[in-house]
Parts: structure tokens; C-alpha cells; sequence
């Protein structure tokens, strides 16, 4: 092949280009992109779990406080499975875009918070994400790592030392792998060269994740060494916080609509909403960044507010999700147009408000209609499938939590029994199909499930399992009996893709 013709294939497949620090002068108008000096931002936090949301949550926070001037905040993300993301972003110099879309449109923003990404399960990169941890220059280390990667009985609250990953941690904890073993082995570092602790700030959907990040750090940590446990305790801080920001999968189809519109191609943009909020409780052991520049909020109520989102929020999506799963819709705002779905959530959303304590100056109505708004938007293709997973990890604190309240208080729950009730034929049509269930618990669930086909052995069977619905609620007779009846009447709707088989 002559010259012309190896000029004409580069130009070919030059159309698009990619996103980069050179490229960045490329791109349209009216699309933000840091202003700062990247070459000087220092990073002083390390993030544990990377993925979308935290790439369209505490990153775009940071990346304000970037871009007041204060450059003492970049972030060293980490993908504690996958080098899926490191390997996206590395040719991108770290960069992102980040969609924010709404009924007016999409706000486009190249984030530049990220500074530098370790991913992978490969020995060389968890011992650099330790060395990072380790080193004077790491402030904060963030978490998003779901309720599975606090390898904590939700139940029980108690470490599970059986898990393969932490007893393989605790076999060889100078070289650990997961969240809790590098933790606390990056501390036992710092401790011994006299460096100051850093800040353990979990942005997980649980309720006093803060107080739930040091329960397992200490469980852990009491396991290798009883006087490290304790100078964690004593000089270690874990702040709670509330994070909320809808944030679905990146789809294909995302990338190929944002390549189109910039002319340069992301390998992994973020698709979110326009609304985001921050709670944040005010407790840091090496300082931290001015996030209120972003709208974040310092708050002394974050209980209140965790537990408004998790039950209003959290627990409408997987009542939504699960609901939806059974009726065909696939993504959170055609189940929206569900008048099936709309009438149970407004019952839910009441049952919740019966029992919830919102913070000062929330109103609770506003809050809900809100949410209403924020699940009725149809450029956010949130998947109900997404929603749907690890379910055992999520209806304890979404769902339970008030049931258990309103039970104390002799209040039937016939919304949050719906929801319970389809999670089970849920999991039930996923059983009786052969299928995967994405959940931690899913073998024993599914083992639960296929014990049955009427809907008294389901309930009874799946109600049986303690990791998830404890030993209380197996004995409470009438929630038994509402439950049931829940179970029988989404079985008999027509609507409903179902596989029991119920009985005349």
C-alpha cells in the first residue's frame, strides 16, 4: 500500500478523535472543562470503588472546589475488581464527561477531579492503591463499595470472617485485596512511620454508613491486632454522610449520542440527573475540601436525612424496580406510567411518612413530589433491572427498618408488604426460569425458592430466610398474614408476570 493510501486509512479512522488533554480546545462552546492547572492539583484522596456515581457525585463536588483554586484536592480512584476503568480513562489523561440530563436538556462538563486511576484485582495495582493509602499525602479515603463491601451481616452486624476474601485477607494481611484489609493495613502503615491517620468518609446508601464503615474496620482490624484496633478507634474519623444523585449504567448508546455532540469520543462518560445533594457530618482528622462550593451541606442531623432518602427515595426505587420487573418495564420512567406502580408508591411514600422524623426545614410532601419529578424524567434511562439487584442487602435498610417501626406502633403496611411481596415473585421467576439472580445471598435464595410453587410455601419459605428479614418478623402473625394475602393478589393480577401457581 502506498503513502496516499495509508494517509487516507489514518484520516479514516481519525474522524472521531479521543478525549484528552489535547483535545479539549476541540470541543463545542458551551461544554465546561477545567480551567485549572491539572499538573499542579494534589492528590489527597483516595477513592475505593469507582464507578458512575461517584464519578457524577463526589468528583463533580471536587471538581468545584478544583476549580475555585484550592488544587490540594485531586482524587486517585480505584477499581477494586476490574481494570475496566483504568484502562478507559488512562488514554483519556483521566478525563471524563459528565451528562447532566434533564426535560431541558443535558449539561455536558469534562470533569478533571480524577488524577489518576488504579484498577484490577492484579497484585501489582493493590499493592500501588496500598503504597497511595500509605503515603503522607492521602487525606481522605472514600468509599462506594455497596452494602457487599463492608462484608458485615446486615442482620447480625457482625464481621463474616467465613467470607473467601476476608479469610483469605486475615491468611496474608500485608498484602490484602479488600476494602477493609487495605484499610486497615494502609493505617498500620501510617501508624508506624508516625504519619496522622486519614479520614474513612463512606458515600454508601446506608444508614449511618459512617458509624457502619468503622464497625467493620474495627471488626477487622481486631482480628490481626488488638492495639491498632484501638488507636483507630481513638484517632480515626468516620463521618456519615447522605449521598443522592440518580446515576443508571452507561450504555453504548450513551457514548455514541456524546461522541456525536463533542466530536470526541469518551470511552466511559456519566449519565445523571440534574439534582444532586450532599449531607455531610463535619469530622475530619486531616482537614477536607470546602465541598459547600459544590451546594454540599455540613449537618449534625444526618440520620434524619439518610433515613429520609433510604425509605422515601431508595425504598420507592426497589418497590418500583421489582414492580417493575413483574409488569414489563424496563426502566424507571415507564413504570412511572404505571398506574399499578404510582398507586402503590403513594401508599409507601404515606407509610413512611407515618414513621418519619425528616430534618429541620424539610418539608416531607415537597420532598416526595420532587421525587416524583426526578423518576418521571425520560432522559435518565435508569434501568429497573439495575435497581433490582442485591436485594438482600437492600430491603433490610430500605424497607424493614420502617415495617419494624410501624409494627411498634400497631400500623398495618400493606405498601411495604407489596414491595416484599414482589421482590419474592421476583426471585421466584428468576428461580423457575434457570436464571441469575445478582444478589450476595443468591444461591440460598434461589435454594429457598424453588422449594415451592403455591404462594403459602414461597413466603414461608423465603420469609425464613434470617440473613435478611431477622427472626422477628417470620413470628409476626399478622405481618404473615398481610404479606400473603400481597403475595396472592399481585399473583391474580393480570398484569403481573408471575410464576406461581396459585390455587382456586
Amino acid at each position: 500500500m502506498g503513502l496516499a493510501g495509508k494517509q487516507a486509512i489514518i484520516t479514516e479512522c481519525s474522524v472521531v478523535m479521543r478525549l484528552n488533554e489535547l483535545t479539549l480546545d476541540k470541543l463545542p462552546a458551551g461544554v465546561s472543562r477545567p480551567g485549572y492547572d491539572r499538573r499542579q492539583v494534589v492528590a489527597s484522596i483516595v477513592h475505593l470503588g469507582l464507578g458512575a456515581f461517584h464519578r457524577a457525585h463526589q468528583a463533580w463536588f471536587t471538581e468545584a472546589v478544583l476549580a475555585s483554586g484550592d488544587l490540594g484536592w485531586g482524587i486517585v480512584g480505584a477499581g477494586m475488581q476490574s481494570s475496566g476503568m483504568r484502562d478507559a480513562l488512562a488514554p483519556q489523561d483521566n478525563l471524563y464527561v459528565l451528562a447532566e440530563v434533564g426535560a431541558d436538556g443535558e449539561r455536558l462538563s469534562v470533569i478533571g477531579a480524577l488524577i489518576d486511576v488504579v484498577g484490577g484485582a492484579e497484585d501489582s495495582e493493590k499493592a500501588r492503591l496500598l503504597a497511595k493509602m500509605s503515603d503522607i499525602s492521602t487525606r481522605i479515603v472514600s468509599l462506594t463499595v455497596t452494602e457487599k463491601g463492608y462484608y458485615l451481616d446486615l442482620a447480625t452486624g457482625q464481621l463474616q470472617l467465613q467470607a473467601p476474601a476476608i479469610a483469605a485477607d486475615l491468611a496474608n494481611p500485608v498484602a490484602p485485596k479488600t476494602i477493609l484489609g487495605l484499610i486497615v493495613q494502609a493505617l498500620k502503615q501510617r501508624k508506624a512511620a508516625g504519619i496522622p491517620p486519614f479520614t474513612v468518609l463512606s458515600c454508601d446508601n446506608l444508614p449511618n454508613n459512617g458509624k457502619l464503615a468503622k464497625a467493620a474496620v474495627l471488626a477487622y482490624a481486631r482480628q490481626t491486632d488488638a492495639d491498632l484496633a484501638d488507636w483507630i478507634e481513638t484517632h480515626v474519623a468516620f463521618p456519615c454522610t447522605m449521598v443522592d444523585r440518580i446515576t443508571p449504567a452507561t450504555t453504548d448508546a450513551d457514548r455514541a449520542h456524546l461522541a456525536d455532540k463533542l466530536g470526541v469520543e469518551d470511552a466511559w462518560p456519566v449519565m445523571t440527573e440534574q439534582f444532586v445533594q450532599w449531607v455531610i457530618e463535619d469530622h475530619f482528622t486531616m482537614g477536607r475540601p470546602d465541598w459547600t462550593i459544590g451546594g454540599a451541606v455540613f449537618s449534625d442531623e444526618i440520620e434524619r436525612w439518610e433515613s429520609m432518602k433510604l425509605r422515601c427515595l431508595n425504598g420507592a426505587h426497589s418497590t418500583l424496580a421489582y414492580l417493575g420487573q413483574l409488569t414489563g418495564r424496563e426502566t424507571v420512567a415507564d413504570a412511572m406510567d404505571s398506574p399499578l406502580i404510582t398507586g402503590i408508591l403513594d401508599t409507601l411514600w404515606q407509610e413512611n411518612r407515618d414513621v418519619l422524623h425528616a430534618p429541620k426545614g424539610v418539608n416531607p410532601a415537597d420532598y416526595i413530589e420532587q421525587l416524583k419529578k426526578r423518576f418521571r424524567n425520560p432522559a435518565l434511562k435508569h434501568k429497573t433491572a439495575q435497581i433490582a439487584s442485591d436485594g438482600s442487602q437492600k430491603l433490610p435498610q430500605r424497607l424493614l427498618a420502617p415495617l419494624r417501626e410501624r409494627q411498634a406502633k400497631g400500623l398495618a403496611s400493606p405498601a411495604i408488604a407489596t414491595a416484599i411481596a414482589a421482590w419474592m415473585h421476583y426471585v421466584v421467576k428468576i428461580a423457575q426460569a434457570g436464571g441469575t439472580l445478582n444478589d450476595p445471598l443468591a444461591a440460598e435464595i434461589l435454594g429457598q425458592a424453588k422449594q415451592a410453587t403455591d404462594a403459602e410455601g414461597i413466603v414461608e419459605h423465603l420469609l425464613g430466610l434470617e440473613k435478611i428479614f431477622g427472626r422477628d418478623l417470620p413470628q409476626h402473625a399478622g405481618f404473615r398474614q398481610e404479606l400473603l394475602a400481597k403475595f396472592v393478589e399481585l399473583a391474580k393480577n393480570p398484569l403481573v408476570q408471575t410464576a406461581c401457581q396459585i390455587g382456586g
